[in-house]
């Protein structure tokens, strides 16, 4: 974990990249009906998707100059469902916004899912397996975190991208090579150099 000293550096370093971003995201009205001319507008906000569970693939425009696209979060919804009981949640939709800058950022765009949404029942049999890597009161379960690794990028620079971003919480897991990113707090944690 980054020191206090080294994180309020960091904030400052990335406090103008951080404001535009936020700026540019708060000038995108919400809620819009899908068509496949928004898909294609130049505007559209695009995400691509590998589940490493399930196998799905997903190829799909979330937003547009008019704001989310209703009918590409459901189907966003479905895929980032709990693999293990095959609950449905209502995902963040702050998360793919996250998502989005991190592809741009990394110059990739196909990220592989290892865990999004998470019942509390499959949460509970995550921390008796896997110990103390699965927290009790985890954001999974909120809907508002997703375990990813992106295509074609180093999972260490794809930490470092999430962290400049500040839009929330950072979980670096180098052995099992993915990053944790979510829509709580802004924090960071887990091998956060080298």
């Amino acid at each position: 974990m980054l020191n206090n000293s080294a994180n309020c550096a960091q904030r400052r370093s990335d406090a103008p990249r951080r404001r535009l971003l936020l700026k540019c995201l708060a000038t995108l009205p919400l809620a819009l009906p899908f068509s496949s001319a928004s898909a294609a507008s130049v505007g559209s906000c695009q995400l691509k998707f590998h589940h490493t569970h399930t196998d799905e693939r997903l190829a799909i425009a979330f937003r547009d100059s008019s704001g989310y696209i209703n009918p590409a979060l459901e189907r966003l919804n479905w895929l980032l469902r709990d693999h293990v009981s095959g609950e449905m949640a209502s995902i963040d939709p702050r998360l793919f916004d996250i998502l989005h800058a991190l592809s741009l950022s990394c110059g990739s765009e196909t990220f592989e899912i290892i865990s999004a949404y998470r019942s509390p029942t499959t949460n509970a049999m995550l921390r008796k397996t896997k110990g103390r890597g699965v927290a009790k009161h985890s954001l999974h379960m909120d809907a508002r975190a997703i375990d990813v690794r992106l295509v074609g990028s180093n999972t260490a620079r794809l930490r470092d991208a999430a962290v400049a971003l500040g839009l929330g919480g950072v979980g670096y897991y180098p052995k099992s090579d993915f990053l944790h990113v979510d829509t709580g707090d802004v924090r960071v944690w887990g091998a956060m150099r080298g």
